[in-house]
């Protein structure tokens, strides 16, 4: 969009001073000197480009002011740009094991609870991406939308800190998923979808409503992550139970084949304390940066300080004009002394 095309102004109504503008070109504040003849004036260009400087001037001073007081602006406008990043949906498991740390108890002293933890990195993960597209949803008993997709990084780290306040009990991991995926948008072909599941666990998802998450991740097609806060001293993801291997028995291992079996890319880690959390945030960082395209704002611009401005700087031309002036008509020739006249004759006194 030109520059000409966003201009505009809030006050329009004083635009119907503008023609006070011309003023300048009929009347003068400057002292005008009687002539009684202009064949007695020499020719004189510098007086003349003065002259036509400080009617310029005159001209600009009125016209600025009232283009200030009629609040000229540039309009906002949205420039599409093209940058490294992905359309990353967040979704964190806010049961309440998530209050305990990753050696399963209540946090005391410096101790940080795997919410905790996740959220202090987390909010790292996006400030070290200016151009991701980042929403953010959370799951325990039901799904919570907690910020739709958006490019505003302020508002996605706010929704981030909000998950270190107190969860529930449950962990409904399913409902949380369709959430998580209905939040991606249109996007251009090329942006990397990314799906980044933090959770501890103990979920298991109704054997009912696999095949509609199935559904969706065919039709979305993301590359899944999941970030899995594994409690010191439980079963691995790899691990198998002594008895019976079901859902119930190894929620974990289970949840992992689910996601193995649904032709998404993905890949999960194993964190067992903080430190493995913040390397596998670094690595899923180092892995989706592939082109996107995004949306710069530019916010509107009010351009009524420029306008005050010039028009200042031409009302201080006039006034160095008006201090500069010459009062011819006050001045004075010296007065001369009188000549002597002719000789005076004295007369004598009989």
């Amino acid at each position: 969009m030109s520059l000409l095309a966003r201009f505009g102004v809030t006050a329009p109504g004083w635009l119907w001073l503008l023609p006070l503008a011309l003023l300048p070109l009929v009347a003068t504040a400057q002292r005008r000197v009687p002539v009684p003849s202009l064949a007695l004036v020499p020719a004189d260009g510098l007086s003349r480009l003065v002259d036509a400087v400080l009617t310029l001037a005159g001209m600009a001073a009125i016209g600025f002011l009232v283009l200030a007081l009629a609040g000229p602006r540039l309009a906002g406008e949205s420039v599409a740009r093209t940058g490294e990043g992905a359309q990353v949906s967040l979704l964190i498991d806010r049961s309440g094991s998530m209050n305990e740390t990753f050696a399963g108890r209540q946090p005391s002293g410096a101790e940080e609870s795997k919410a905790a933890a996740s959220r202090r990195i987390l909010e790292a993960f996006v400030g070290r991406r200016a151009h991701d597209l980042v929403a953010v949803s959370a799951f325990s008993t039901s799904p919570m939308a907690v910020l739709p997709m958006t490019d505003r990084h302020e508002a996605v780290r706010a929704a981030i800190r909000a998950i270190d306040r107190p969860g529930l009990e449950a962990t409904n991991v399913a409902r949380g998923l369709g959430l998580a995926l209905s939040q991606f948008g249109p996007g251009a072909p090329q942006a990397s979808r990314v799906l980044l599941l933090v959770s501890d666990g103990a979920a298991v998802i109704d054997r009912r409503v696999q095949p509609l998450l199935r559904e969706e991740f065919t039709k979305i097609h993301p590359t899944l992550y999941w970030l899995f806060l594994r409690t010191a001293g439980s079963p691995g993801l790899a691990d198998r139970p002594a008895g019976e291997d079901s859902p119930q028995a190894a929620p974990e291992r289970h949840l992992d084949l689910f996601f193995k079996s649904l032709g998404v890319p993905y890949r999960a880690f194993e964190a067992e304390n903080a430190q493995a959390v913040d390397e596998a945030i670094r690595e899923i960082d180092r892995l989706e940066r592939k082109p996107i395209a995004f949306v710069e704002r530019r916010p509107q611009r009010d351009l009524s300080g420029f306008a005050y401005g010039l028009a200042a700087l031409a009302l201080g031309l006039l006034v160095a004009g008006k201090l500069a002036e010459t009062d011819l008509a006050g001045r004075r020739p010296a007065s001369r002394e009188a000549a002597p006249g002719p000789s005076q004759t004295t007369r004598r006194a009989a």
